[in-house]
């Protein structure tokens, strides 16, 4: 489907274009390895939520593909690497959601849209949903190596929507400040004593003392 990305651009109306470059794409392959991907992520997706994520090694992951465990680690690096490529698809469908449609997650209708305050804890809420589901995977995708969260293509969609819908006189420090609010070892440790309503609540709060209310 195409998009009509020309005239002015906003928060709340037509996605930024440098949006349309951070969202994850997926990755460019001849037929035959995008058939063998697809058969090492679906062995592994199926590992993860039989065994859970920690108790799967790599080996078991290549010996369920029927590849070579080297195979395994040349096309994915880690673990870590093995959860993003899993995780790819999803992002995708919430990046999409965000830059294309209905409001007041995404921009809606051409002056209609949705004011940044609604757009913000729409997305809140929309994340909060796909962490909670697939906590486990965006924790090991998230901790892998140190800082690894920050380096995710994902991560930088994610901050840069979350600037434009922020005020304030530095939206991209705020956006850094609100997204530690949503980081998969962070919520996984306080959800283990409360419950994930107050951690939904919490983030609100936060988020409404950071945009404005129109």
């Amino acid at each position: 489907m195409s998009h009509d990305h020309s005239g002015p651009q906003s928060a709340s109306a037509i996605p930024a274009d440098d949006l349309l470059t951070l969202r994850t794409s997926p990755p460019r392959e001849r037929a035959d390895a995008a058939r063998n991907r697809a058969v090492v992520l679906a062995a592994a997706a199926e590992l993860f939520r039989a065994h859970g994520v920690g108790a799967v090694s790599m080996d078991a992951v290549a010996a369920a593909a029927g590849v070579g465990k080297g195979t395994l680690f040349r096309r994915f690096g880690d673990k870590a690497g093995l959860a993003v490529a899993l995780l790819d698809e999803q992002e995708r469908v919430l990046q999409e959601a965000v830059l294309f449609g209905p409001a007041p997650l995404g921009p809606g209708e051409p002056g209609a849209a949705a004011a940044p305050r609604p757009r913000l804890h729409a997305f809140l809420d929309a994340y909060l949903d796909y962490l909670l589901a697939h906590l486990d995977l965006i924790r090991m995708s998230e901790t892998g190596s140190p800082g690894a969260r920050y380096r995710i293509g994902a991560y930088r969609f994610w901050h840069r929507h979350v600037s434009l819908l922020l005020a304030g006189p530095d939206p991209a420090a705020a956006a850094h400040a609100l997204l530690a609010g949503l980081g998969a070892e962070h919520v996984q440790a306080v959800t283990a004593e409360l419950d994930p309503a107050r951690v939904r609540r919490a983030v609100h709060r936060l988020a409404d003392a950071l945009t404005p209310a129109g």
